[in-house]
């Protein structure tokens, strides 16, 4: 029996979610959002206006996320590296896009039951810019559908490195560090991510083949996607596009295709 095409899909949407597999679904979504820039410099546009342009884009792909019943989404939305490698100007102007984003998305946030969290060195960023998080974290801490991480002043390395000094505070208060427990299920438990599933899917945009110091530990047995689509032109069918296509793989978790593979304990944590 063909799936409940569930509401508030377009036609082209509703196309494509058709041919999936509803007991399929990816649990974790993590989308490395790029292409801004280029696609402001072909329409002869300053950097900022691919950035403003990119909201649309977070918009629809949040809510079709939530609408086909995806428990966790991820999007990397500033890296440690953009302190430095970005104008002061760009900076600010992202920092207030955020704080406006936060501020008029809120409202839609629970409308579609969706609590927001992040991940990151949060504490670096701009006072007035964490306060604006806190709220709106705090506006939709109850509810109850997916969970929608921002990755903000994120770097991979220094998640691990986050994540092995906290090891080590942990050891220090429990008897001295001779007594410290380093496996995978320890070091999974100090990351930022602890609460939530390793991802399923990852999907970049732009075409760029790298994963750009995002979610290296977590996305050790995660199916990649990559399309040419630049973000602000990404929308729910370029998601449902991706969903498609991770439907079409076999996963191995790094075993045999005709073996029973070995999926990693801590590939289903959360």
């Amino acid at each position: 029996m063909q799936a409940t095409t569930p509401a508030g899909l377009d036609r082209k949407e509703a196309e494509i979610y058709a041919e999936l597999d509803p007991g399929r679904l990816p649990r974790h979504i993590a989308i490395i959002m790029d292409g801004n820039g280029r696609w402001a410099r072909r329409r002869h546009l300053p950097r900022v206006a691919g950035h403003r342009a990119g909201v649309a884009a977070v918009r629809s792909t949040v809510e079709t996320a939530a609408r086909i019943g995806i428990p966790s989404l991820t999007l990397y939305a500033f890296s440690e590296e953009n302190w430095k490698k970005r104008p002061q100007t760009e900076v600010e102007f992202l920092m207030n896009l955020l704080s406006r984003y936060l501020r008029e998305e809120v409202p839609t946030l629970n409308k579609n039951d969706i609590r927001l969290q992040y991940i990151g060195r949060l504490h670096e960023l701009p006072k007035p810019v964490q306060a604006r998080m806190e709220w709106a974290r705090e506006a939709t801490a109850q509810n109850s559908g997916m969970v929608l991480t921002l990755a903000l002043n994120y770097s991979a390395r220094a998640e691990l490195v986050d994540a092995f000094r906290s090891m080590l505070t942990a050891a220090a208060q429990n008897g001295g560090i001779e007594h410290i427990q380093v496996d995978e299920e320890e070091v999974s438990r100090h990351l930022y991510t602890a609460h939530l599933p390793d991802p399923d899917l990852v999907i970049r945009t732009s075409g760029e083949m790298r994963l750009s110091n995002f979610l290296l530990w977590q996305l050790a047995y995660a199916e990649i996607y990559v399309t040419q689509t630049l973000w602000p032109e990404f929308r729910g069918v370029q998601l449902l596009e991706g969903i498609a296509e991770y439907q079409k793989r076999e996963r191995r978790y790094g075993g045999l295709v005709d073996g029973a593979p070995r999926v990693p304990s801590h590939a289903g944590r959360g």
